[in-house]
């Protein structure tokens, strides 16, 4: 079988020659025939294809050999690589921000409501009863207030280009949120994804005038229904999950990660990069067409 290791820099110019060949030698210290690095962005991505050596034990003595320089490596069969069907995480993954935190900035208690997230995201506490928890702290927000938090969203780096590109290359996309559809339904359909599923908030009280109970409306969507959601939408399109690409930072997204064809940490929590092989530490998210073998010239902005 053969493989292939994408080296990925943060930006243009931060892939060198350097790199190149200290990976190089890192393959064939163990044997692997490799072949000369095959650009996909100057200076910035690049393909190595080697065979005769497994992609774990590639992954490892490539990421030893760059010594703690700022590139992402992910290795893996050439079989596959370019993906039928994306399911990507949204807050900290799709967008910079989690939501929650957010609301609770207009409540004065982001710093105490932040803390309960970080611990849930690390898997450090229950999802569900972090969200109830959070959830119930904010009662009584008008939604006319949590509907302006949209402007606070910033995308990732990357992820436009991410979305766009595998619907143009006819892959299915799927958002799935811990989060809310207050905000998950706009960035789905500011990006163009062809599904999402996440969490609902209750409100009361008339339109225009309705504020927050405390509650969330059953059920609730949590790392169960991530994967649900993989293999759901797989199972439905006829996809293996070998052609399929999954994306996330937190405790909650593991499942979908690790059932995946390539499931990919991004910028994630320590306790996910412990569990998930690939991951992207430095890069944004046009990592993931990098190492799906997308050049930069074949990006859809």
């Amino acid at each position: 079988m053969r493989f292939v290791a994408t080296l990925i820099g943060p930006a243009a110019g931060s892939l060198t020659e350097t790199h190149i060949t200290a990976t190089r030698k890192a393959l064939g210290g163990l044997g692997a025939k490799d072949t000369a690095p095959e650009w996909l962005a100057e200076n910035e991505a690049a393909d190595l294809f080697f065979d005769d050596l497994d992609p774990d034990q590639a992954d490892a003595a490539i990421r030893r050999a760059l010594d703690g320089a700022p590139i992402d490596c992910i290795a893996q069969p050439v079989e596959h690589r370019r993906k039928r069907l994306l399911i990507a995480d949204m807050e900290s993954t799709i967008i910079q921000q989690e939501m929650l935190d957010e609301i609770a900035d207009l409540k004065g208690i982001k710093p105490q409501i932040a803390d309960i997230t970080a611990r849930a995201m690390n898997g450090e506490i229950d999802f569900t009863g972090a969200l109830n928890e959070r959830v119930a702290l904010l009662a009584g927000l008008p939604e006319r207030d949590i509907d302006a938090l949209m402007k606070r969203i910033t995308f990732t780096s990357g992820a436009t280009e991410l979305v766009r590109t595998m619907r143009a290359n006819g892959a299915r996309t799927l958002l799935v949120s811990g989060g809310f559809t207050l905000f998950a339904d706009q960035v789905a359909a500011t990006l163009g994804f062809d599904f999402v599923s996440a969490n609902v908030l209750e409100f009361s009280g008339k339109p225009g005038h309705r504020v927050l109970t405390g509650k969330v409306v059953p059920p609730i969507r949590d790392r169960a229904d991530k994967l649900d959601r993989l293999t759901e939408q797989a199972g439905r399109h006829r996809i293996p999950l070998t052609e399929t690409i999954a994306v996330g930072d937190g405790a909650n997204d593991v499942p979908m990660l690790q059932a995946a064809g390539l499931g990919v940490a991004f910028h994630a929590k320590p306790a996910v990069k412990e569990v998930v092989r690939a991951r992207v530490d430095h890069a944004g998210l046009a990592a993931l067409l990098y190492a799906q073998g997308y050049a930069a010239g074949d990006f859809v902005r």
